[in-house]
């Protein structure tokens, strides 16, 4: 087998600063676009959010037409209404405002508007053909209000696939959008919970991507072209993740407990897109690739700050609950590199034992997760042992994050990893 010997770096371009959002309609003229789709969720419709970008955008004489049936944590079905609405809109340009799920959503529309196909066919193997794009996008500019996703700068799409019970996405480097506008100013609002969970997100995010197995343990690519946006760490993945990890360990608490604190808020919002650019080329693993079927078969848990009526295990909420037991399992594949991120996180290693690597960052992530008000693993959230089978079976097909893992797991590897996260402390 040959291994690979080659990564790249993309990323999207970056605006940063309080109050940048009323530049959208100069970026959009930019890139030339004069009829643009602009996806959010429902919650925010009348946000100061959404509202600034529709008021910049039609200052410019910008034909801005607003989707606002996003789903939170979306799904095949949503992904595809919202294709609908794409293609018959006929836009030259997409603007996405709010979370991951409207940025993830807008990247869809503007995928299967740009280059029509059978639904599956850019879904990741083995639930989708994972055929690579034909060809670049129309412009798509991101706007997020929660500090948390990263989707602002990373070519990844992700959905519950309904007739699964778990999460799968599509993933290419054509699917970044051009630019991401990381305001300060649109985080001000944002719910306790969701800024716990969108915080530990990007938090897993990069410490996930700096123990990823290395780029150049893959087997390597048949061709160019098909070498994957998640590739593995890499020594330029690495120093935006590692800056991420001390920037959200430092301040998440501080943004979650005061969010009138607006250093700490903005911080955490770069903090995300620091991650983003490091795992949108690294990619994450076994933490993510367990919470997919976690967040599918939610059964009744509706967790405080999200849309009620529906039951839901919130991405970053599910991502966390998983990481613990998978940093413990990890460790002894790379000892030095899992206390490097305890060091990260602020703990003093001196004098630790390379076989206590894994517990000691496990520990470190767990302190966050009881400060920032996490429930206390699988089982506070609707789960039991009995649920197990039924979870393994839901990670097994998620190969673009699992295979990433430093460690090979199977079946009984991650049976035991989610008997161990249904509770942390």
């Amino acid at each position: 087998m040959q291994l690979e010997n080659a990564f790249t770096m993309d990323t999207s371009s970056i605006k940063y600063g309080t109050g940048v959002t009323r530049e959208i309609g100069f970026d959009l003229e930019e890139f030339g676009c004069r009829r643009v789709m602009v996806v959010t969720d429902p919650g925010l419709t009348k946000s100061q959010p959404v509202g600034v970008t529709m008021e910049a955008l039609r200052e410019r004489g910008i034909d801005a037409v607003l989707y606002d049936r996003v789903q939170i944590e979306p799904t095949d079905r949503s992904f595809r209404e919202a294709i609908d609405f794409a293609r018959e809109g006929r836009f030259d340009g997409y603007v996405a405002v709010g979370g991951g799920s409207s940025m993830d959503t807008c990247k869809a529309a503007n995928l299967y508007a740009t280059w029509p196909a059978d639904f599956l066919t850019y879904v990741n193997p083995p639930i989708g053909m994972g055929r690579p794009v034909p060809g670049p996008l129309k412009p798509m500019i991101a706007v997020p209000t929660t500090a948390g996703t990263g989707s602002e700068t990373t070519g990844v799409a992700i959905f519950d696939f309904l007739e699964m019970g778990a999460k799968t996405g599509i993933a290419s480097r054509a699917l970044r959008p051009l630019r991401g506008i990381i305001d300060p100013e649109n985080t001000r609002t944002m719910p306790r919970m969701v800024a716990a969970c969108t915080g530990l997100d990007q938090l897993t995010h990069a410490l996930e991507s700096l123990t990823a197995l290395p780029y150049h343990r893959r087997p390597a690519a048949d061709h160019p072209r098909l070498r994957p946006a998640y590739q593995g760490a890499n020594p330029i993945s690495d120093v935006w993740a590692a800056r991420a990890v001390e920037m959200i360990a430092r301040r998440l608490v501080r943004a979650v407990e005061h969010p009138e604190d607006d250093e700490a808020r903005g911080e955490v919002l770069l903090a995300a897109t620091y991650a983003g650019i490091g795992f949108g080329n690294a990619g994450v693993h076994l933490a993510h690739g367990m919470s997919y079927p976690v967040s599918g078969l939610v059964r009744g848990y509706v967790p405080e700050g999200y849309p009620p009526g529906r039951p839901l295990v919130p991405h970053g909420m599910a991502v966390s609950l998983n990481a613990p037991a998978v940093f413990r399992f990890t460790g002894p594949a790379d000892p030095e590199r899992h206390l490097a991120c305890a060091r990260l996180m602020g703990c003093d290693t001196t004098g630790a034992r390379r076989e206590e690597a894994g517990e000691i960052l496990a520990q470190a992530l767990v302190a966050i997760m009881r400060r920032v008000g996490m429930p206390n693993g699988l089982a506070a959230v609707g789960f039991g042992p009995e649920d197990v089978d039924r979870l393994v079976e839901g990670t097994l097909p998620q190969h673009r994050v699992t295979k990433l893992s430093p460690r090979p797991v199977g079946a009984e590897e991650l049976k035991q990893l989610f008997l161990e996260s249904m509770r942390l402390w």
